[in-house]
């Protein structure tokens, strides 16, 4: 009796730890995601703010204003195109010893940028801004899939939501220390600031270990984790690189051009009259897109959870082409302008949740920082494709064509996604023994 009397009293007291065991896992993966998004807000404006400061330049220094924005193109291509080494360093070494190199190398970005006399100057600011961004970004979105497998369309939504929408934050500010105390100490200012948070949340990072993992009832997810080299040899890999590619070649097309593309339509300073407030057509799309852009990451993040990811790329690219299509055939309306240009930075900004989740879902999570980063590659290949929209314009005379074209390529994504991708990611997870005997999001 006494035996029996120990074993029973033992049984409650080791559910109760593992059920407190569950909850501090629950709650830690919790904290890691808010310090990512933390991380995500803070190195947001380099990239977000950097139009605030190329007018103060140039009246500054005179110099052209194509030569200043040269600096923006450098920052870009730094931070796309040096994700894969940074995913390197994340699968090594762990996520707070990146975003520490990535905040100091973002902070120093500004600080450079506030004693800059030359537009090379300015340009090896953009190159560490790059540098500290793509570090930052590419280690908080590769945390989020690693700490949340089953909610990884909503969790890596949030953090990338936090780089798409962040800036928000700020904006004021910097503009009013521009106006009052000059740009160079608006750079170096908040350069400091921005550093010091990212440094100051990058302490608390970490991955998860293997047992606070838990994978999703809906999706189907891969249980090997496969290397850079092996995921390279998957044709799935492939398609996912172009449909990223079409994606976010057309977004970045219309976001863009959009300010070129409203006065062409003949909206660009049309007064739109909410009642309590009226604002030109231009700015408020553009404040549309902050705010719409930043929603749908974890919002498409969020349904891709629920009905699969291929389905959800389905609805929000076909979304975005339709439209991109109504813009160009209504879009001398300024109501239509601005309704139609906040459906497609809704249905634009989700690219980068979507793909990172279903990259994690099928390569696994181990090696997913140097898989993702090439992947991200896209961005970095649309960069290089945008200006095709600006030689198709001279060339047809009307933004029409351009806007057709990047629909089109929207439209080609989205039917990839259900007729090309589905069948290839069900074939591929059936080959590593993930099935799915109920619906689910497959």
């Amino acid at each position: 009796m006494p035996y029996a009397f120990a074993e029973a009293e033992e049984t409650p007291v080791t559910t109760v730890t593992a059920a407190r065991a569950d909850a501090t896992t629950s709650s830690g993966r919790w904290v890691q995601l808010g310090l990512g998004v933390v991380c995500m807000v803070a190195a947001a404006n380099i990239q977000y703010a950097w139009t605030l400061f190329v007018p103060e330049i140039q009246k500054t220094f005179g110099w052209e204003r194509a030569a200043i924005q040269l600096a923006f193109t450098i920052f870009v291509i730094s931070q796309t195109w040096l994700t894969p080494v940074a995913g390197y360093f994340i699968d090594r070494y762990g996520p707070n010893k990146v975003v520490m190199f990535g905040g100091l190398m973002t902070g120093l970005a500004w600080i450079i940028n506030s004693y800059a006399g030359s537009l090379s100057g300015f340009y090896l600011g953009a190159i560490a801004g790059g540098i500290g961004v793509g570090c930052v970004y590419a280690c908080c979105v590769n945390n989020a899939l690693k700490w949340f497998p089953d909610r990884r369309g909503l969790a890596v939504g949030l953090t990338a939501g936090g780089y798409g929408a962040g800036s928000a934050l700020t904006i004021l500010p910097i503009a009013n220390t521009i106006a009052t105390s000059g740009y160079q100490q608006a750079f170096f200012t908040f350069g400091l600031i921005q550093g010091a948070v990212i440094l100051l949340a990058a302490i608390g990072m970490r991955a998860p270990g293997k047992d606070e993992v838990k994978f999703s009832s809906t999706v189907l997810q891969s249980r090997r984790d496969y290397t850079l080299k092996e995921a390279l040899n998957t044709k799935v890999f492939y398609v996912m690189l172009l449909m990223f590619t079409c994606t976010v070649t057309g977004g970045l097309m219309a976001v863009a051009q959009l300010g070129v593309i409203a006065e062409d339509l003949g909206v660009k300073n049309f007064k739109v009259n909410l009642y309590f407030f009226a604002m030109a057509a231009l700015p408020f799309a553009l404040m549309l897109d902050r705010i719409l852009n930043g929603i749908s990451r974890p919002l498409f993040g969020w349904i891709s959870d629920k009905i699969g990811r291929e389905k959800t790329m389905f609805i929000a690219f076909t979304m975005e082409g339709i439209g991109i299509i109504a813009l160009g055939t209504f879009g001398h309306n300024p109501w239509a302008f601005v309704i139609l240009s906040g459906i497609v930075f809704l249905a634009w900004g989700e690219v980068y949740s979507l793909f990172s989740a279903t990259a994690a879902d099928t390569f696994g999570s181990k090696h997913i920082g140097k898989i993702y980063g090439v992947l991200y590659c896209a961005k970095g290949i649309a960069a290089l494709l945008v200006p095709i929209g600006n030689l198709l314009m001279q060339a047809t005379g009307t933004w029409s064509s351009v806007l057709y074209t990047v629909a089109a390529m929207d439209i080609f994504a989205a039917m990839l996604a259900v007729t090309v991708l589905r069948p290839m990611l069900i074939k591929h997870h059936a080959s590593n023994g993930q099935t799915m005997a109920t619906g689910g999001g497959h």
